[in-house]
């Protein structure tokens, strides 16, 4: 493929804003889309569209009008069915049409995982009504995890102790579901020891890895990962080939080219499959500093048709998000030379997003240490010393 590819990138958040930086590096021309103006990826990019990735004919016009190499997405809530047309027209769909309609749908990927491929899964049940979810609940077992069949950042999930939080978990779920389908997925809560990303990569050479990705959780979202997660070599042996055979799996009609971040559960050497993304990983931040080439410079390289040489080697790093508490749309940050003056080993990522929210991830603080211990705590401290300052406001 061309290097100067036109690039067609729905979603820009955060993740879609790196991926515009790695992607203008190589040389690629990015048309930034989301449903709201000067998102994080458009401040960035050769262009901008704002519409709802929902809205199918607004979808299929925007890609009439530029015409893009490669349409690539970075969110979940895309009408996925005019990306199967589009790519049908012969339009490049990132991964694929497929990986984008499977992946968006937590019942979807489930079902592929655990039902034709066998994949080793927690026990689960889908849900369409509160009754639904009693049922579920009945048949699986308390505790369990309660979870929209389509979000993103872990919205809308919740863990449900006894009966009598079921509805609140309902809905839970159903008020942060993305799209316009009302289920949720109530699934068995594995005691797990934690819980990884593994970051595979299918490219023009075949299939690569990234070292595992250990992150924590709160509120079903991403507060801070390490890299590389201490596992055994049969965990991580198990993890690799599940993560192998899923993603060999959503090729579909296209190449399948791209970054995909397959989430597991481990428990001593037992590996239990969880989700998958069909594109750059939240909790692969870290690899910003962790790795020479990051998850967004192997995406770029991997859609593009470009070399990479085999896995990605890491150096022992951490990510802490850095969180808003509030509604604002005049807010400045302050104590970032604090942050930085930790150590020379402290790096951090301010996204740009135009507006706050309660527990809206604002940015990164990213560490390197001895070992990754000593980079998640630098990490932390570093996150903390970054405030946000809410303009007139007289908390």
């Amino acid at each position: 493929m061309s290097h100067t590819a036109t690039i067609l990138l729905l979603g820009s958040g955060e993740l879609g804003r790196e991926f515009v930086i790695s992607a203008k590096r190589l040389g690629a021309k990015v048309i930034a889309c989301d449903a709201y103006d000067d998102a994080p990826a458009m401040q960035l990019a050769d262009g901008r569209e704002v519409f709802s990735m929902l809205d199918g004919e607004a979808l299929r016009a925007v890609t009439q009008k530029h015409r893009p190499d490669l349409i690539v997405p970075e969110i979940e809530a895309i009408r996925t069915e005019v990306l199967a047309e589009l790519e049908a027209d012969g339009f490049n769909v990132v991964p694929s049409a497929r990986a984008t309609m499977m992946t968006m749908n937590r019942d979807a990927i489930r079902d592929l995982a655990a039902g034709e491929l066998g994949l080793t899964t927690s026990r689960y049940s889908y849900a369409e009504s509160f009754e639904d979810v009693e049922a579920a609940a009945g048949h699986i077992g308390l505790p369990c995890v309660i979870k929209p069949v389509m979000s993103s950042s872990g919205k809308g999930q919740s863990k449900v102790e006894s009966e009598g939080n079921l509805r609140a978990a309902w809905d839970h779920a159903t008020a942060n579901m993305r799209g316009d389908r009302q289920r949720v997925i109530v699934e068995e809560f594995i005691a797990f020891d934690y819980e990884i990303t593994l970051l595979t990569i299918r490219h023009r050479d075949g299939i690569s890895f990234c070292d595992p990705i250990a992150h924590r959780q709160e509120r079903g979202d991403y507060q801070e990962s390490w890299q590389p997660a201490a596992m055994s070599e049969a965990a991580l042996e198990q993890a690799r080939a599940m993560a192998e055979k899923v993603v060999m799996a959503l090729e579909g009609e296209g190449r399948g080219w791209g970054l995909y971040g397959v989430e597991f559960f481990v428990r001593g050497d037992e590996v239990v499959f969880s989700e998958l993304s069909p594109r750059p990983h939240d909790t692969g931040m870290v690899t910003l500093i962790s790795q020479n080439l990051s998850e967004f410079d192997l995406h770029a390289r991997a859609v593009m048709g470009l070399p990479i040489f085999g896995d990605e080697p890491s150096i022992p790093a951490a990510s802490a998000v850095i969180l808003a508490d509030r509604d604002s749309d005049d807010f400045a940050f302050d104590g970032l030379a604090k942050a930085l003056a930790l150590s020379p080993n402290v790096d951090l990522r301010i996204f740009g997003k135009p507006i706050t929210r309660p527990y809206r991830r604002m940015g990164v603080a990213l560490a390197m240490g001895e070992d990754t211990d000593d980079a998640r705590a630098l990490a932390s401290v570093a996150a903390r010393n970054v405030r946000i300052e809410y303009r007139g406001d007289s908390d």
